[in-house]
């Protein structure tokens, strides 16, 4: 295995967001980043200030503005579907940990085809966002699905307009299955497309997806449920074709090995096993090991705690795949560690 050192029914959960702003006395903890986990941040961030009184205002603006606003101190957290390697933490006084584990998903909009009608592999989906198969029933396409009708129109490409985890994910996984896609575009939050149109967030891509005939493009699962995508199967590692799913993205984060990975930087695309979802990765929180305002700090900390201890029926609900409690213990350990106030003590402590 190898490892990286290398919405309509999103809309009501902007309020939640927006909750405790210009409040008096009432706290708030700010973020900044992923689209990928945002739904779920949503639904806890809602639950959270119900149960106490602690607002989350989070901008879903990207991994890579998430990355630009943690290191400018201009919010408590930022949140990365691309882990920082050590040396760029190290240089950025930041630590990072695992919040939850999620697959990303091809959709399309093709008339006439169900969700998971449509198969394709690796090799296939990089030639397409390549811009080497350009039409639907390409018979590369047709190869991998007989029976299925396809159109013979044009495959109207969708991506990421702006920084993206969520791109790093999914170009990662095509720079191990293509080694045109990986000599030619490579895999980063933000890459030269050579072909198509780009959505800022998930949002975007879905929205673009959903209103453009013959359109291709990925989002987090959520995204692909809640604006009722036409999603595809998609043949993984072992070469079985499979459905996105909370089993399936499971099954692939079963192989996340935290304890052996420094820093928590690992990444989880084209894993082994035949049940594995190729397209799973995990949202990464980014905060600064010296925390100016330790209230705070601690405030944002007890957020996440609550989370993952209260947290992971309503992950599930949204497919997403919790972190194992036998992980929170590591990264509670985490911040007692590195995350310090100006004096040196640990913000976070087992009294709390």
């Amino acid at each position: 295995m190898s490892f990286h050192r290398s919405v309509r029914g999103l809309a009501a959960a902007l309020v939640v967001f927006g909750l405790g702003t210009g409040m008096a006395g009432a706290a708030e903890i700010t973020g900044a980043g992923s689209t990928f986990a945002y739904p779920i941040l949503a639904k806890w961030a809602d639950v959270y200030k119900t149960k106490t009184g602690t607002a989350l205002n989070y901008q879903s603006i990207g991994s890579g503005g998430g990355i630009k606003q943690i290191k400018s101190k201009t919010v408590d957290f930022g949140a990365s579907d691309m882990p920082l390697e050590p040396k760029d933490l190290e240089a950025a006084g930041l630590v990072q940990w695992p919040t939850i584990m999620g697959g990303v998903v091809p959709v399309v909009n093709l008339s006439g085809l169900q969700p998971g009608e449509l198969r394709l592999d690796g090799p296939t989906l990089a030639a397409i966002y390549l811009g080497k198969i350009s039409k639907w029933n390409d018979p590369v396409i047709a190869k991998l699905n007989p029976g299925v009708k396809l159109p013979g129109t044009d495959i109207a490409v969708v991506h990421r307009s702006d920084g993206s985890g969520t791109t790093f994910l999914f170009t990662n996984y095509l720079s191990q299955v293509s080694p045109d896609w990986k000599k030619d575009v490579g895999s980063s939050t933000a890459v030269e497309w050579p072909v198509g149109l780009g959505g800022k967030g998930n949002e975007g891509v879905a929205n673009f997806t959903g209103q453009t005939d013959g359109a291709i493009g990925y989002v987090e699962y959520a995204y692909a449920t809640q604006n009722k995508l036409t999603w595809i199967q998609m043949a993984n590692h072992d070469g079985v074709f499979v459905k996105p799913n909370l089993e399936t993205f499971q099954a692939a984060a079963a192989n996340a090995d935290w304890a052996h990975a420094e820093d928590y930087d690992l990444v989880l695309t084209d894993q082994p096993g035949k049940n594995s979802w190729p397209i799973t990765g995990a949202t990464f929180v980014l905060m600064q090991k010296a925390q100016d305002n330790p209230e705070r700090g601690l405030e944002t900390l007890k957020f996440f705690a609550w989370s993952y201890a209260n947290g992971a029926k309503m992950a599930e609900e949204l497919q997403y795949v919790p972190i194992p409690e036998n992980v929170v213990k590591m990264i509670e350990a985490t911040w007692k560690r590195d995350i310090k106030s100006s004096d040196g003590k640990p913000v976070w402590t087992a009294a709390r």
